[in-house]
């Protein structure tokens, strides 16, 4: 991938401004519970201060699991609540919590520049996730799962018509959503034309495209742009895309799920960076 030339050391006064769409400074998201075993330990190992409270359910949490969580919120003077099975179950929304839940504060989103930096604090190429009208939590939490393991260095989502983090993403991300910096912008078309004034190529996942994913270089500054299931990254969203990449198929099905098609891309990118440090399972 050639390199493009940035502008954007001109316009950062500008971007506390325009940011995707609004100033600077971390937007937090509604009180939340994120449940089951990995999300809670994660939130406890990275953000331990955002916990408030846990609740826990005596028979179901596992020794080694209880061990760990139990001493992490003693070191932290976190409260813990033994509850009902069907309190946990009602703070799941019925979802699988394996015996305990964590109260936390709104989840804090990053800025689009808080990204960009962090690519640069790397010395890796800066690599972006951009969702486009994805609504599955389970879809936007196992993206958040493969950014995160392939080394992306942050994704973005835009207000409106888009997911927000939930105990659900954080369930399906295995706790990934607490490593991974989420930006949220008002307007996508903007942030991705900011994106490439810093200097980074947009390519868009497109079943249309008659350009294979492993015939564009994709190791350079990049951002890969995914859109809902179904319909798809927007024509709006489209226009202000670089290329388009389309992933090769020999069923009969025409389409994959979007956080299929977000991990192939990704795993894509970071074969032809070389950012590989193990093998799954081994």
């Amino acid at each position: 991938m050639r390199q493009r030339s940035s502008r954007g050391s001109e316009r950062g006064e500008q971007r506390g401004e325009r940011g995707g769409g609004r100033e600077r400074g971390a937007e937090r998201s509604e009180q939340r519970y994120v449940y089951g075993v990995n999300p809670v330990l994660e939130s406890l190992r990275a953000h331990a201060e955002r916990v408030e409270r846990l609740f826990v359910t005596e028979g179901q949490l596992a020794a080694k699991a209880a061990a760990e969580i139990f001493s992490r919120a003693r070191d932290a003077g976190i409260r813990v609540e033994r509850v009902p099975r069907e309190r946990l179950a009602a703070m799941a929304d019925g979802g699988v919590h394996q015996g305990v839940v964590a109260e936390l504060r709104g989840f804090e989103y990053a800025e689009l520049e808080d990204l960009l930096e962090a690519a640069g604090k790397s010395g890796r190429p800066a690599l972006l996730v951009v969702l486009d009208g994805i609504q599955d939590p389970h879809n936007f939490g196992a993206i958040i799962r493969s950014a995160h393991a392939m080394g992306a260095h942050g994704v973005v989502i835009a207000k409106d018509r888009a997911v927000p983090v939930t105990g659900v993403v954080a369930k399906a991300s295995a706790g990934a959503v607490e490593h991974c910096p989420i930006a949220r912008v008002v307007n996508l078309s903007r942030a991705l034309e900011e994106l490439k004034e810093a200097g980074v190529w947009i390519a868009a996942a497109d079943p249309h495209s008659n350009q294979p994913l492993w015939s564009a270089r994709l190791d350079g500054p990049l951002a890969l742009v995914v859109g809902a299931e179904g319909a798809g990254v927007r024509q709006g969203v489209l226009e202000h895309c670089d290329f388009r990449l389309g992933i090769p198929m020999l069923g009969q099905v025409g389409s994959l799920n979007a956080s299929v098609s977000a991990a192939i891309l990704l795993y894509e990118a970071a074969r032809q960076r070389g950012t590989s440090r193990s093998v799954a399972g081994s």
